[in-house]
């Protein structure tokens, strides 16, 4: 999956933000706050592509069911999306 570059990710106290950087941080006012699972999906973004090598791949991390792994997969890509954050 296609990466927008202008964003981020920090960890900031134990919390995971993504930071918009050169252009975009004018456009985008603040901070995008992540959970653990959101941010450990960021990191792998630039490797799978499609939500199922990521299921997989938090399966192997994470005690969830499949079903409700794939809910908040698609719910956080579509708001990453949404933003223009990843393509």
């Amino acid at each position: 999956m296609k990466i927008n570059k202008e964003f981020v990710l920090r960890e900031i106290a134990g919390d995971y933000v993504l930071v918009p950087i050169g252009k975009t941080a004018g456009e985008y006012n603040g901070l995008f706050p992540l959970t653990e699972t959101a941010a450990a999906i960021w990191k792998m973004l630039p490797d799978v592509q499609t939500r199922d090598e990521i299921t997989e791949k938090l399966l192997e991390d994470y005690d969830v069911d499949r079903a409700t792994l794939e809910k908040d997969i698609d719910e956080f890509m579509d708001k990453l999306r949404e933003f223009g954050i990843v393509d």
